[in-house]
């Protein structure tokens, strides 16, 4: 049975009424976006969960950043962790459906863990599906919603399986003018092949897109000395 809490260096997840817990990719978004030195002073979470990714992002930034979470018993949760940390006086969180909710204005970035698993293997409950799989929310309907939503200047972040990042792309400039500005290829050790992507996109066109590459475990099952560097803010024992 999953631990119902996760204790990080500055803040706790408590997330037994989540369908999706911490995940380590999860975990890797946060992070490579927390290490950006851009100052967003407005920012979204779309599908917030236990609230991970806005309490990695509050750490490092000190813009106003909101979120908005379909399911009621992950916005309860989340209403708890964003309330227990220290950075709760700039942290707001709504109840609802992205699809149709109005915000009291637009963000400079937005950052999302979506729904991605079209088409692929449900999950065994409706909450996890929910969370999991583009059900409720496609990522055709995700990218109107960040159209919709972000200011002219702003950019947003993905997380996606990496099959799914090249279809994605595709779609975000053909239907949206967004380009690609930076990505982040993951995988889990040396042997094995790339599992997500970590996209970054504007609205700016770019003549060159740098392409990292970020491995969590050496071949001894060993964090890698990249991955320790990007998660030592957070994680409790590095």
């Amino acid at each position: 049975m999953p631990n119902p809490f996760f204790q990080f260096k500055q803040f706790i997840i408590r997330q037994d009424q989540c369908a999706m817990k911490v995940c380590t990719d999860a975990c890797i978004l946060g992070a490579w976006f927390a290490s950006k030195t851009p100052a967003w002073s407005h920012v979204l979470d779309i599908g917030s969960g236990t609230g991970l990714l806005m309490l990695m992002l509050a750490q490092k930034h000190k813009g106003e950043i909101r979120g908005i979470e379909l399911d009621g018993n992950a916005y309860h949760q989340l209403k708890q962790n964003i309330g227990q940390s220290p950075w709760k006086q700039m942290l707001k969180v709504y109840p609802g459906d992205v699809r149709s909710f109005s915000f009291p204005g637009k963000f400079d970035f937005i950052i999302t863990n979506p729904p991605f698993y079209e088409g692929d293997l449900a999950a065994s409950t409706e909450a996890a599906n929910l969370a999991r799989h583009s059900k409720e929310l496609t990522l055709s309907e995700l990218l109107a919603v960040i159209d919709a939503n972000l200011t002219p200047e702003g950019s947003f972040g993905i997380l996606l399986p990496y099959h799914r990042s090249a279809w994605f792309e595709q779609q975000a400039l053909s239907g949206y003018g967004f380009s690609l500005r930076e990505k982040l290829l993951v995988r889990q050790t040396p042997r094995h092949d790339y599992f997500r992507s970590v996209l970054y996109f504007s609205r700016r066109k770019e003549s060159f897109v740098p392409t990292s590459e970020l491995t969590i475990q050496d071949s001894e099952g060993v964090y890698t000395e990249d991955f320790t560097d990007l998660m030592r803010d957070y994680y409790l024992y590095l």
